[in-house]
């Protein structure tokens, strides 16, 4: 990661344990986008769960690609890195099933989709390797209309908790980044393999289409990736309460 998006991804985190202090020791009225759920120290009446993060895609798997070209598999990365920055500096213990452009199969493993169902098998040994945890996968998304554009919450059924993250994430969208978006969170079956297996609560998030020229546009720039970061992040503590 370069240093200009480690300052920048710093100044948003910074920002809000600004709010946070002040809220907390001078009881001033801030902006929603700025308060955490509770303005009492985490550490003082909050066990964290551990946060699991999956940068889809990675490696040899491009994932979907841009009208332009850029393909999705780098922005997850990008987007993954700076939450977690986030996360780790609010006190999360933070697994990851990727921290560069590769694929984890197994190294024996031979031929694309062979070495894709070992890749897959690893990030859902990672999904299950915790106990207290939530994971999360997150993507970008892709479509032969390109008009469509917002980002969308997809869960699986297989834990009842899921579709509480998924709705408080989608309303953490809204919020605080795309008010006018008004896309439905989506039951998943086995397709999306994550998270119908994940024994924790786990979603996949579709942070935009980058079949949408200005949404691909957005995405593909450090800013936008911090701040949909910065959403990820706010929903995580909503949906922990904190």
């Amino acid at each position: 990661m370069s240093k200009t998006k480690v300052v920048g991804t710093f100044v948003l985190i910074i920002g809000y344990f600004f709010a946070f202090a002040l809220a907390d020791n001078m009881s001033l009225s801030l902006p929603n986008e700025f308060l955490p759920t509770s303005t009492v120290a985490v550490s003082e009446n909050k066990e964290l769960p551990t946060i699991i993060l999956d940068s889809g895609h990675g490696g040899m798997d491009g994932g979907c690609v841009a009208y332009n070209g850029v393909a999705e598999k780098g922005i997850n990365l990008n987007i993954m890195l700076d939450l977690k920055i986030m996360l780790e500096t609010f006190g999360y213990n933070v697994i990851v099933t990727r921290d560069s452009d590769v694929s984890i199969h197994d190294e024996d493993i031979t031929g694309l989709s062979n070495q894709k169902k070992s890749d897959m098998a690893k990030r859902l040994d990672i999904f299950n390797s915790s106990k207290n945890s939530i994971a999360i996968s997150i993507h970008q998304n892709q479509f032969t209309d390109s008009r469509y554009s917002g980002a969308q919450m997809f869960y699986s059924q297989t834990n009842p908790k899921s579709e509480i993250l998924a709705t408080t994430m989608q309303k953490a969208f809204v919020d605080n980044l795309q008010p006018n978006n008004e896309r439905e969170i989506k039951i998943s079956g086995k397709e999306l393999y994550l998270i119908y297996f994940c024994k924790s609560p786990s979603i996949m998030i579709e942070c935009g289409f980058l079949s949408n020229p200005e949404e691909a546009n957005k995405l593909q720039t450090e800013e936008y990736q911090q701040e949909v970061a910065f959403t990820i992040f706010k929903g995580i503590n909503d949906y922990c309460g904190v």
